[in-house]
């Protein structure tokens, strides 16, 4: 097993464990980032904080840890 595999094996775990818990997190990074910049890119931080916790829920082939 390569180093990537390790890493990605640790990740899918975390995702498994957590997935609720990073949900939020991105969630309340998105929620800072918009108000720090006055809503003006609101529409993309929306757009990025949607594919960021869509990404992580594919990291473990379900489709059910990041809401």
């Amino acid at each position: 097993m390569g180093f990537l595999d390790k890493i990605k094996g640790q990740a899918k775990r975390a995702v498994d464990k957590h997935g609720d818990t990073i949900a939020t997190g991105v969630d309340k990074a998105a929620e800072t980032i918009d108000k720090k910049t006055g809503g003006k890119h609101h529409d993309n931080i929306v757009k990025g904080s949607s594919q960021a916790k869509d990404a992580l829920d594919k990291l473990d082939g379900k489709n059910d840890d990041i809401r």
